[in-house]
């Protein structure tokens, strides 16, 4: 099945629309399997969830979570960790419990984590609904280019472009980290829904190649055409260019 193209006009709209589809998939499904990207696209997304939540119209509360990548080698409890973030901005505003979101490993023995996660996807029946973002390299998760179809959930070496782009969540203090843990290619690839989002001009290229040039492992976005249900949600500068 093609791709199905949403352009929104806007990152308000991108985040209403966002939310419209997860809530839609929540109300066949409140206890599926949800893999939930961070970055600043799906912030709007989560935000307006937690809105619908508070206000008695949505309730994500029976989710099952799973992240979708981590940075390696920093302390389990530094909040600067992508399962920190997951918390913060999707499992705490809609009443998730902590046990029900299955995290990545970041520190020991991370080929044994990885496996475990892999186990627990697995027990899931799968992943029901992926929300993913873009990097301006054309990653998903830290899936750096090249990554092929077949990629399995592991430890990777980051980008100088995904460094460059996590620097401003880190501060001054610290160097950013250059390792990572990622899903790989091939649980996203099978997830029944897959909701990719991109907003901003800085995305328009790279949004392009993935879903109108080859699929290719020199761009991972590329390879969710080959998914069962691709929902692809952009707003106009992420599309056309317009402002």
């Amino acid at each position: 099945m093609p791709p199905s193209i949403l352009v929104q006009r806007d990152y308000d709209d991108l985040s209403r629309a966002g939310a419209d589809f997860v809530a839609e998939i929540v109300a066949a499904r409140p206890d599926a399997a949800v893999l939930v990207a961070t970055g600043e696209t799906p912030m709007g997304v989560y935000a307006e969830l937690a809105r619908r939540q508070e206000a008695g119209t949505f309730d994500g509360s029976l989710l099952q979570v799973f992240q979708l990548d981590e940075y390696a080698g920093i302390p389990d409890h530094d909040r600067r960790t992508l399962y920190a973030w997951t918390l913060r901005a999707f499992a705490d505003p809609l009443h998730i419990p902590h046990r029900r979101v299955v995290r990545l490993p970041g520190n020991g023995d991370i080929a044994d984590g990885c496996a475990a996660y892999d186990r627990s996807v697995a027990a899931a029946g799968g992943i029901h609904l992926a929300i993913l973002g873009i990097g301006i390299n054309g990653h998903v998760g830290f899936n750096e280019p090249p990554s092929d179809r077949w990629t399995t959930t592991r430890a990777v070496r980051l980008a100088p472009e995904t460094i460059r782009a996590n620097a401003r969540y880190w501060g001054q203090r610290e160097p950013v980290a250059r390792r990572g843990v990622t899903v790989g290619m091939m649980t996203l690839v099978s997830a029944r829904r897959t909701l990719l989002m991109a907003s901003g001009r800085s995305k328009r290229d790279i949004v392009r190649r993935a879903m109108r040039g080859p699929v290719s492992a020199d761009v991972p976005a590329s390879l969710l055409r080959d998914a069962d249900d691709l929902t692809v949600l952009v707003d106009r500068s992420a599309w056309d260019g317009a402002a």
